[in-house]
């Protein structure tokens, strides 16, 4: 029987195995969504704890507990000792609630039912194009959103932990200027903004987005203190104009290539020439290697219609929406900044 290696031990393994495991994949998505929804990271912050001490702790079964936990602890979340207590793994860390690294509010949200009904009707996305979303549910993603205030704020907190970690990745690679504006252009919750801001203390911020994100913003503080202002508004119709820095982070994607054109035209229009413009997104690599944006690029077209881009579709995207693309920077995290200018 033909063979390939175990990728976290090395050591052959049949191909049929490894299809099947993959295709039960949603498996370990379940599993990893009930450790975040029983807080199993939480109770074991403290120290290892026995699955009877877990499954008191938080009202749950241990012989299920205890099977859930084996399979997530296959793939290094959380790590069973010669005694039967289990541990806190540093892959398990950002599953605890309430840090500063916490990907908690994340794992909610990419884990709903919601998203996985899309995912499960990819096929139908394939075959017809456009969004399994739409199809699903009779509405766009946004449109959704708009009606219904439960999952608007889980999909706002999934968001901002998505955020978190990417955008001190940001503030750190770019070399924004001593003074000057930065708008935030559909800027969320504003941590890109806050970061940036923090490391430049001459600089200031526009946080432009639409009115349920704003309402939680992340700036308020006296470090940040009379250097931003939030404005309510829709990037398809106009953007605040009179920055220095306009920041597109995780928007472009969202969309398709026409949209994505009304957006950098209204951004153009509010620019003086010169000024930069920066797409902070994942950006393709060619070949077969794994790459976490060729990942997205699968959950942006079948939530959202949009799609991850390589460097040259960039440069083309921006070219017809008035830009010149002058650089790719990576960055610590998956997305790289792409950096244009208006002419």
């Amino acid at each position: 029987m033909a063979t390939s290696p175990n990728p976290s031990t090395g050591e052959p393994r049949d191909l049929t195995t490894h299809l099947l495991d993959q295709a039960m994949g949603h498996l370990f998505s379940a599993a990893l969504r009930t450790a975040a929804h029983h807080r199993i990271a939480d109770q074991l912050a403290e120290g290892p704890r026995t699955v009877e001490q877990l499954a008191a702790a938080t009202g749950t079964h241990a012989p299920h507990l205890r099977r859930v936990l084996r399979y997530l602890a296959t793939r290094g979340f959380f790590r069973e000792d010669a005694a039967g207590a289990y541990h806190l793994t540093p892959a398990a860390g950002p599953l605890r609630t309430g840090t500063p690294d916490s990907m908690h509010p994340a794992v909610m949200m990419l884990t709903d039912g919601l998203f996985l009904q899309t995912s499960a009707a990819m096929p139908e996305a394939v075959r017809h194009s456009g969004a399994s979303f739409e199809r699903l549910f009779g509405a766009p993603l946004f449109e959704q959103l708009s009606t219904d205030p439960a999952t608007r704020r889980l999909f706002d907190d999934g968001m901002s932990s998505l955020s978190a970690p990417v955008d001190e990745a940001v503030a750190g690679a770019y070399p924004f200027p001593g003074t000057g504006t930065v708008v935030d252009v559909g800027g969320g919750r504003g941590g890109l903004l806050r970061a940036a801001l923090r490391r430049h203390p001459h600089l200031t911020g526009v946080l432009f987005d639409q009115a349920p994100p704003l309402a939680h913003h992340l700036l308020e503080g006296d470090e940040l203190k009379g250097r931003w202002h939030t404005r309510e508004g829709d990037f398809f119709a106009s953007v605040p104009e009179g920055g220095d820095i306009y920041v597109l982070k995780q928007v472009l994607h969202d969309w398709p290539d026409e949209a994505c054109l009304r957006i950098l035209r209204t951004c153009h229009r509010a620019m003086a020439t010169g000024r930069r413009l920066l797409v902070v997104d994942a950006v393709l690599p060619p070949g077969n290697a794994p790459h976490f944006g060729k990942t997205l690029d699968i959950a942006m077209m079948t939530v959202l219609d949009g799609h991850e881009r390589t460097t040259e579709e960039f440069a083309a995207l921006l070219s017809a929406g008035g830009f010149r693309l002058t650089r790719v920077l990576p960055t610590p995290a998956f997305p790289s900044i792409v950096e244009a200018v208006a002419e």
